[in-house]
């Protein structure tokens, strides 16, 4: 199969529309501009030949009429994305489905799933799908707002088409990707053949302690949250070095401050808690770390603390015969320009292992830089990784 790399591009750019801001992107799950991108997708996945699907999330298929291997990734967006996170995948999908239907190749599908980038919890859409989360538990997850699931689907209920597709149609799943990282970048490399994908955990935490005048009440005397805050995040990476290895990652990267005020000494602090590691019990002995560092400091400042409910995937290996299709069709399309390597970035591939075999393939991101407005891929890079999929689709190296 040779894929129109003209073709893909332009529908690449043409997704980008959506909820342009700069070089980036504002396409958050449910957004206006979300819904509409889906609705342009389903009708290019028509014109293609396939038949568009909308289950009750949100996901979007584009189906062949007979079993067939699942291509796709998802195109929402963090709050302030880049234009190509997860919509490379997608649009590469649809363009080798599309060369397939035209050149004769295998029956292929194509995916978008829905809130893969978390605004209710951890690739919400494909978890669903797979099983991994029951729809009345997403229902009830909510956003940094207050939204809840349930609301922010009704927004897309006029678009449904049936149930969620059954993974018994699909014979496996390849994910395109852009690294999302440096490695690539820095190695001057064009492929990455995706080896295995991290565990997340991921917890929301409220730290109470007790509101108060800003400039009456002496600093010894104050059960200053904020301060609860800044003593967890120095205490969590001192105690975790010890047990982390130079690949496990932590982050605290939403907080929220009440009441916000400049003269209150602030009340209550609700913050978000998350790491990632390769290794299973690595993954659990950092939670235990984590909650121990919290509970302690809170205790140590008189301050209260509640754990919200704990969010996450386990690690996941990638099948070894889709790989080795990978990998044979990356030595072809870009000898010695082309390498095995983990996953650090959650991807719904992990969701998607749980019912069908899966794997992955990187292109490089430029400076190793995404979730940012600045995020991007050379062209040649993103017409490599297009022909690595379709040769890899086609399931002969030979071609």
């Amino acid at each position: 199969m040779k894929p129109n790399a003209d073709r893909f591009l332009t529908d690449l750019h043409e997704l980008r529309r959506f909820g342009a801001t700069g070089k980036g992107v504002v396409r958050p799950a449910y957004s206006d501009a979300d819904i509409a991108a889906r609705e342009w997708l389903a009708g290019k996945m028509a014109a293609a030949g396939l038949t568009p699907h909308f289950d009750e999330v949100g996901n979007l298929f584009g189906l062949a009429e007979e079993p067939s291997l699942l291509l796709g990734s998802h195109s929402d967006s963090q709050p302030e994305g880049g234009w190509l996170d997860g919509a490379y995948g997608v649009i590469s999908a649809l363009e080798v489905a599309r060369t397939s239907i035209e050149q004769g190749g295998p029956a292929i599908s194509v995916v978008s799933f829905q809130d893969e980038e978390g605004r209710f919890g951890v690739t919400t859409g494909s978890s669903v799908w797979s099983g991994g989360l029951s729809l009345a538990d997403a229902d009830k997850l909510m956003d940094n707002d207050r939204i809840t699931f349930a609301k922010a689907r009704s927004e897309m209920a006029h678009l449904v088409t049936g149930p969620m597709v059954p993974a018994s149609k699909f014979t496996g799943f390849i994910e395109a990707h852009i690294e999302q990282g440096p490695v690539l970048d820095q190695s001057g490399e064009s492929i990455g053949v995706v080896s295995g994908i991290v565990g997340i955990r991921d917890m929301r935490v409220i730290l109470k302690g007790q509101q108060n005048h800003a400039g009456t009440t002496p600093m010894h005397m104050r059960k200053d949250a904020v301060q609860g805050l800044m003593r967890i995040s120095h205490r969590v990476a001192e105690d975790l070095r010890n047990v982390v290895t130079p690949l496990s990652v932590w982050t605290i990267g939403h907080v929220s401050v009440h009441p916000n005020a400049a003269s209150i000494v602030p009340g209550r602090v609700t913050f978000s808690m998350q790491w990632r590691d390769g290794d299973l019990p690595r993954l659990d002995r950092m939670e235990r770390v984590i909650r121990q560092a919290i509970e302690t400091t809170a205790s140590d400042l008189g301050l209260t603390v509640e754990f919200g409910p704990m969010l996450g995937l386990d690690p996941v290996a990638m099948d070894s015969i889709l790989r080795g299709r990978l990998a044979a069709a990356a030595s072809i399309e870009t000898p010695d320009q082309w390498r095995d390597m983990p996953s650090g970035a959650l991807h719904d591939a992990t969701n998607v292992a749980r019912t069908l075999p899966v794997a992955m393939l990187f292109v490089p991101s430029i400076g190793g830089i995404s979730h940012d407005f600045t995020e991007d891929t050379a062209e040649a890079d993103l017409i490599a990784g297009l022909r690595v999929l379709a040769r890899a689709a086609a399931g002969d190296s030979a071609i």
